[in-house]
């Protein structure tokens, strides 16, 4: 596996790359090109940028995350070829630039929802939180307005305020759109892209809902192991495949995580690893990777990635705010840094048992 980083760019992270580079076993980060629309074709020169900085930090750009989908495409409208066409173009650009690792969504939408951006733990951190009863209490459109304050100042990614501001637009755009359409239509997408994932061997890894169920009515299809097979089997190309996002496949504990990763050995092609701690079914909040911290047997999930040959990026993910670091929620570094050390840790230790046998 590589460890890597998520890293939003100069202008939009806190955390420095030269930060980054001095985590311990970190050799690769995962971007994007932050100030892009869903829609626009990326530029060869600011994906070369981008490229050429994180390198020279001393790292490799490891994977984007992500080129962003268009409402048009997931909600099946004439306009989605175009901006198929566009989203072609975009991966051919980053086959030539060498990148082969693309993370995307397909929500409707929402790309996550929780409900408390800094909720306050016993130990003093502060962590993302979701409660249904708090959702089943608010007005979507006001959804973004009871989190906003918590910001930090940031640009959450799938929280754009250009996005937030449209939210009553973008509800009636899915108002016809079930869980079946909205399959119909990533099946569409997948298939078209395909040949030019196969010309430059990029592997397009679909990130979970989160959380897995759906939130507000909108429909979500990325959620358990029998929803990914079938999106699989539908478009059965080794370039269509997963993010194993353990925190957003874990909000439903009836997903057994572990079991999940063995069943679709091959077709991981990116891993975020997270831990939550449940107080109910309907109440959840992030928590330290370590597995004592929360609610998952985080060695279990990083031995399934080890013993199915999982080789790609890995990273950790969502970490809590600490030691009065001020940064975006879930994306400061000191947290991440610890998260990756422990998983490194995990790692190290299942290898070297399975190597001694």
């Amino acid at each position: 596996m590589i460890m890597t980083l998520r890293w939003y760019g100069t202008g939009y992270d806190t955390v420095t790359l030269k930060q980054i580079r001095q985590i311990p076993g970190v050799r690769g980060v995962i971007s994007t090109l932050y100030g892009t629309k869903p829609g626009e074709v990326w530029e060869r020169e600011e994906i070369k940028a981008l490229k050429d900085e994180i390198e020279a930090a001393g790292l490799s750009l490891s994977g984007i995350e992500s080129v962003n989908v268009h409402d048009a495409i997931k909600t099946g409208v004439p306009e989605r070829d175009g901006y198929i066409a566009n989203y072609i173009e975009t991966l051919r650009r980053l086959g030539e630039a060498d990148v082969h690792t693309v993370c995307y969504n397909f929500m409707p939408v929402f790309d996550w929802t929780r409900t408390e951006l800094a909720r306050k733990r016993a130990d003093g951190s502060t962590v993302l939180a979701y409660t249904q009863a708090a959702v089943d209490a608010l007005d979507p459109e006001k959804m973004f307005a009871s989190i906003a304050g918590d910001t930090n100042g940031s640009v959450m990614p799938g929280w754009e305020p250009d996005r937030m501001a449209r939210v009553k637009e973008l509800f009636a755009m899915y108002s016809d759109v079930d869980e079946e359409k909205l399959f119909s239509n990533l099946v569409y997408f997948l298939k078209a892209i395909m040949p030019v994932c196969n010309e430059f061997d990029i592997k397009m890894a679909i990130h979970p809902d989160d959380p897995a169920w759906s939130v507000f009515g909108l429909p979500r299809i990325v959620t358990s192991l029998d929803k990914i097979k079938r999106f699989l089997d539908a478009v059965d190309d080794p370039h269509n495949g997963i993010t194993f996002c353990s925190g957003s496949y874990g909000t439903n504990p009836d997903n057994d995580l572990p079991d999940m990763i063995r069943a679709l050995k091959g077709r991981i092609h990116f891993a975020h690893v997270r831990n939550l701690k449940f107080n109910s079914r309907d109440d959840f909040e992030e928590a330290a990777h370590l597995s004592s911290d929360g609610s998952f047997d985080m060695y279990e999930i990083v031995r399934a990635l080890y013993e199915t040959g999982f080789d790609g990026p890995i990273r950790p993910d969502h970490g809590r705010t600490i030691w009065g670091e001020v940064a975006m929620p879930g994306y400061g570094l000191y947290d991440r840094a610890l998260g990756a050390a422990y998983i490194n840790g995990l790692w190290e230790a299942i290898e070297k048992s399975e190597t001694r046998k």
